[in-house]
């Protein structure tokens, strides 16, 4: 995107964020990815950038700011570790902001200052080993007893659940009611009856823990629920409309890294009796993948800005998201071919992006439910 499509406070935010990236981000990355360490260091430097406050409201903490804001600051921090975007991302865009949009007064209060201020960690729990895609299938129930309810259940890819104080959680009062039935419920961590088991094995984004919830009676006052009975799965809805354009931000400082990767890569490496990029085809390839990469950024954007502007930004974001995230899965397979076999093998950043990349096309959405919301408003 050239500079002359930003505002002055977007470059600011984009250059600092981006000095952040390559200075501190990127040089930690292949550590963190081989390690599978989570990176505190880096959570705590986003939030002394105010990352953490971004989009959330000065009176819970917050900095304010917009979408497309958040969407640069993403893309930025992607392009330096996509495991530290992932965090970020799914303890603002996730855990923070559905408490902050659908919760009492109360309950913003309370929960969201520590973590706009990064002193707390947030997790979502809303996957099932049954129910993925089909969120509306969950079957963690909510019982009410004696002015309360009582969790019983299972969540599975829960990121950042090993690091969490604060849960976000959806349980059913009565799964044959599926969507109508939905609750969505605060749970600290320490309540009773709840374990998370870490997973492991992840093919990319390994700086990013995930877990499995289990809940065993757990207790949840009233007080913690969050909105209405049976509201829970519309919020849900609600909220993953917006995230996915994070996510697509992600994918494409994923993609951009990439390309910067290969252009890097191909000027430097000799065959044949001259450079790489000195060789037509090498060249048509990267104006391919800059042109792809671009064309997701902007697309990202027109969903961020029509957010922004209160206007509906509910297929834009899909497109987004979905274009975003095949772009980044291309770019990094491209990178990956054009540095050859010292690309295959780690610590090369095309293997890294090529394992962190895929699953920009599953999370939050897989590319098959985008393509759902898409043809849904086509046909209406």
């Amino acid at each position: 995107m050239t500079d002359m499509l930003l505002t002055e406070d977007e470059l600011l935010l984009r250059n600092t964020v981006r000095d952040f990236a390559d200075k501190v981000l990127a040089p930690r990355a292949s550590h963190h990815d081989q390690s599978g360490e989570f990176p505190w260091e880096n959570v705590r430097g986003l939030g002394d950038l105010g990352l953490y406050g971004l989009t959330v409201d000065e009176r819970y903490g917050g900095s304010g700011g917009t979408m497309a804001q958040l969407a640069i600051a993403a893309e930025e921090v992607a392009r330096g570790c996509a495991a530290t975007s992932t965090i970020w991302l799914a303890h603002h865009s996730l855990g923070t902001k559905f408490i902050e949009r659908f919760g009492s007064e109360a309950q913003k209060h309370k929960y969201v200052p520590p973590l706009a201020r990064a002193e707390k960690v947030a997790a979502f729990g809303l996957t099932e080993p049954g129910a993925g895609s089909d969120a509306a299938g969950i079957q963690t129930l909510a019982v009410r007893s004696d002015g309360r309810y009582l969790i019983n259940g299972a969540k599975t890819f829960i990121t950042n659940a090993a690091e969490a104080e604060v849960f976000v959680v959806m349980a059913t009062l009565d799964p044959a009611k599926r969507a109508k039935g939905i609750c969505a419920f605060v749970v600290p961590r320490g309540a009773p009856g709840l374990t998370v088991r870490p997973l492991h094995g992840k093919l990319g984004i390994r700086a990013s823990s995930t877990a499995e919830l289990t809940f065993e009676d757990t207790p949840v006052s009233a007080e913690d629920r969050i909105g209405a009975e049976g509201e829970g799965f519309r919020a849900v809805m609600q909220l993953l409309d917006a995230s996915r354009i994070g996510i697509g931000s992600q994918a494409v400082g994923i993609a951009q890294m990439a390309l910067e990767s290969a252009v890097s890569y191909v000027k430097k490496r000799q065959a044949f009796g001259k450079r790489l990029a000195e060789m037509e085809g090498i060249q048509f390839q990267l104006a391919d993948l800059a042109t792809q990469v671009d064309a997701a950024r902007l697309l990202v954007r027109r969903s961020a800005l029509l957010c922004d502007a209160g206007r509906p930004f509910v297929p834009e974001a899909a497109m987004a998201k979905l274009y975003a995230s095949r772009t980044a899965v291309q770019a990094a397979d491209r990178a990956l071919q054009l540095h050859g076999g010292s690309g295959y093998f780690a610590p090369a950043t095309p293997e890294r992006l090529y394992r962190d990349a895929k699953v920009t096309e599953i999370y939050e959405g897989t590319s098959e439910v985008q393509r759902l919301i898409i043809a849904r408003h086509l046909l209406e």
